[in-house]
């Protein structure tokens, strides 16, 4: 997933996956957001903090399916 264009079906680039973002359940983890762009590049490493007043995730419920080298998500889709 980390290095796939995300992009939403009518074709517009929202960034590059960078990491994701889960909260743990029982025994496995379930993905809430894919961190996108800049900011999520260095939250990646541990650089800042996450949600640090710059909009950097696209909601996981938003991914309509994932083709080749992108991530498609749906129009309208905006970063949180």
């Amino acid at each position: 997933m980390v290095g796939r264009m995300v992009e939403t079906e009518s074709g517009r680039q929202i960034g590059r996956c960078r990491d994701m973002r889960a909260i743990a359940g029982r025994g496995s983890l379930k993905v809430t957001e894919l961190v996108v762009g800049r900011r999520g590049r260095l939250e990646h490493f541990g650089i800042g903090t996450p949600r640090a007043q710059t909009p950097d995730a696209v909601p996981w419920e938003s991914v309509v399916r994932i083709e080749g080298s992108r991530i498609v998500v749906r129009d309208g889709t905006e970063l949180v």
